[in-house]
């Protein structure tokens, strides 16, 4: 039989209103803590206002809200499907001729909807508020000053102290011998009194310096002069310098493609970037995954028994899931596995789990 758009759509309404309930109170709670974090992170620090813990705590909300709605997904259906199964509502449903597969067809067109919404419209959003988030962080907290972009250009590294500044501009870097090409030094005293250039066909990185050779020193009101060496002090290493590469989380899902390319171009490796790509692609058959497993632990009728049972079984495979997701994408972060199989994974096997489990509970 095939199901009406009535039924349809009060499903979808019920299924709705529990993930949206679950959600917000989930978020909620997140915000308070997150609040309660910066002040105990702030202790000490004259600059950090309250004000300044709201922005933080709220910038980063979005990033907070993508990694919580897997668990909403989940425990918002299992609350909406035992609330249908508890009124015997599922039970008419079968009766009419329904099957187990129709009656979750409303769920899972809300979950992929979501899982879209969040990638393709939320993600620029997100993106945007995390980056203001690591940068007041990075100010105010960790006192960072080193920053690295990396641009169709070229890259560009500024490192420094509170003595003085040196801005690097070089055309590539072979990460494999952490050399430059065709660099460019600015040098300031301060933060913007400028006061030298440096022209150098390549420099390495050493231990605590620049090795540049074939240099052109160029200062002011003073003839150029050439030498075959020049040492640059730095406290960068290649891992900081990577460090400071813009993170996956603070990238809009559409300029991902593009930064790949472009890291890949100057050099650099973009595993990590091409790990977050895929994972954002798997994030809507994630969610789906969630709403199949609720299901095989709340849609059993509750003359069988053993209700809290079901539900705390459906908790415990929601959580041992992510686990296994977590160890499964730290695999592919190291580069054990590839990036496309890492990211796909959780959500695949998840999604199979839970359409095996309805197949072998139900008559469907």
């Amino acid at each position: 039989m095939r199901m009406s758009g009535t039924l349809f759509a009060y499903i979808a309404r019920q299924f709705f209103y529990a993930v949206a309930g679950v959600f917000g109170g989930l978020l909620a709670v997140i915000f308070m803590f997150d609040i309660i974090e910066l002040m105990r992170r702030s202790t000490g620090k004259e600059l950090v206002t309250i004000w300044v813990i709201l922005q933080m705590a709220v910038y980063k909300l979005p990033k907070m809200e993508q990694e919580v709605m897997p668990f909403a997904i989940l425990f918002g259906s299992m609350f909406a499907f035992w609330r249908l199964t508890r009124s015997n509502e599922l039970v008419v449903a079968r009766a009419a001729g329904i099957s187990v597969w129709q009656f979750l067809l409303p769920g899972l067109s809300i979950a992929a909807a979501i899982g879209v919404i969040q990638v393709g419209l939320f993600s620029p959003i997100s993106s945007a508020l995390l980056q203001r988030f690591e940068q007041l962080e990075g100010m105010y907290f960790k006192g960072q000053i080193s920053q690295l972009s990396v641009s169709s250009m070229g890259l560009w590294l500024r490192q420094g102290d509170n003595s003085g500044q040196a801005v690097i501009h070089a055309t590539r870097m072979d990460q494999a011998t952490l050399e430059l090409q065709d660099v460019v030094v600015f040098l300031y005293q301060g933060r913007d009194k400028f006061v030298g250039r440096l022209d150098a066909a390549s420099a390495k990185l050493k231990e605590g310096y620049w090795l540049l050779e074939r240099v052109h020193v160029s200062l002011p009101d003073q003839p150029t002069q050439t030498a075959a060496t020049y040492e640059l002090p730095t406290d960068l290493t290649i891992e900081r310098i990577q460090d400071n590469f813009a993170s996956p989380d603070t990238m809009s899902f559409w300029d991902l493609q593009g930064f790949i390319t472009t890291l890949e171009k100057a050099g650099f490796s973009a595993h990590r970037h091409r790990l977050h790509f895929h994972a954002q692609l798997a994030v809507p058959l994630l969610l789906c995954a969630m709403v199949l497993i609720a299901a095989t632990f709340s849609l059993r009728p509750t003359r069988r028994g053993g209700t809290a049972y079901m539900v705390a079984g459906g908790v415990v495979a929601g959580f041992l899931l992510f686990f296994i997701s977590d160890i499964v994408l730290a695999l592919g972060l190291s580069a054990t596995i590839p990036a496309i199989l890492a990211a796909w994974t959780p959500a695949g096997v998840s999604s199979m789990l839970g359409a095996a489990m309805l197949l072998h509970l139900e008559d469907g």
